[in-house]
């Protein structure tokens, strides 16, 4: 535990957006940058801002359309994942980060690897939790979203809602989890309010809708993995609907040193397993790793 360094909660703007960020621990050690994804914020990675901050040097911040990060009104923001990765090398130029390792979640790994993408020098390590990158990533769950793909009816999209409600995202926290007692309610009752936000609906669905470019990079994400071979942790709850098990193991395809482990969890795997996947940065990319 890393009391002693307290985490500070700020704001920056970059890219028209008042980016709302947290971040902990010195400046001078390895910086974690930990992306998260839908439907939450910053707000998953509050164990690791904690407890990691003794080993790395570590910032969350929230996705435009997400947690409190603020866009005004003006800037006229066009919610895509190209605009999300514009706006995360906006913000890490605006912090003067010049070298990170990736922590990618959900959301967190299209955003996240364009980002790598851009800044290729600037990526020291990858780490994937429920970060598909590979089409045999994709579950079940995304079969109505691939039926608004094919065919963008409003029909299509409006069916696209109950996703949207508590249950829906509670339902997100809850599945595939042997022990829902694990799981701390405000989670998703967090979630759930700021996705209340008047207009935060649309965004949404927009999102959904755009998550189809996403696969027409995976190519050049793979290719990344394949050309650069940074040492890489990816740790996955086996039980996502999201994204399932063949997802993860995909990563040794393209980099073979990669540590991948499946763990008997759903998609939010912090939320139950954040001392292991804790552990397993640091053997990964903390001082252990380097003897």
């Amino acid at each position: 535990m890393s009391a002693h360094f307290p985490v500070h909660h700020r704001t920056v703007r970059a890219d028209g957006v008042e980016f709302f960020y947290r971040e902990s621990g010195d400046s001078a050690s390895p910086t974690l940058l930990l992306i998260h994804g839908f439907p939450t914020s910053s707000h998953m990675y509050r164990r690791l801002l904690t407890e990691l901050a003794d080993e790395f040097h570590v910032i969350a911040p929230d996705l435009p359309g997400f947690g409190f990060t603020q866009i005004p009104d003006e800037r006229a923001y066009v919610y895509t994942f190209d605009a999300l990765g514009n706006s995360l090398q906006a913000l890490v130029e605006a912090l003067d980060m010049d070298r990170y390792i990736l922590y990618v979640f959900d959301y967190g790994a299209p955003a996240g690897l364009r980002l790598a993408l851009q800044l290729p020098e600037r990526v020291a390590g990858i780490i994937s939790q429920n970060g598909n990158a590979y089409l045999e990533g994709l579950g079940d769950a995304f079969g109505p979203t691939r039926q608004y793909w094919e065919h963008p009816t409003p029909e299509n999209r409006n069916a696209l809602r109950g996703i949207l409600t508590l249950e829906g995202t509670r339902w997100q926290y809850e599945h595939g989890v042997a022990d829902p007692t694990l799981l701390a309610p405000e989670t998703w009752q967090l979630d759930h309010m700021l996705l209340q936000r008047p207009g935060n609906d649309e965004i949404q669905l927009d999102l959904f809708y755009d998550y189809r470019t996403n696969l027409t990079l995976y190519p050049r994400f793979q290719a990344f993995f394949r050309e650069h071979r940074v040492p890489t942790l990816v740790i996955w709850g086996e039980h996502d609907p999201f994204f399932r098990p063949p997802g993860a193991d995909a990563f040794l395809r393209d980099n073979p040193d990669a540590r991948v482990e499946l763990l008997d969890t759903g998609h939010f795997a912090l939320e139950t397993h954040a001392p292991h996947i804790m552990e397993r940065i640091r053997e990964t990319f903390g001082t252990r790793s380097r003897g």
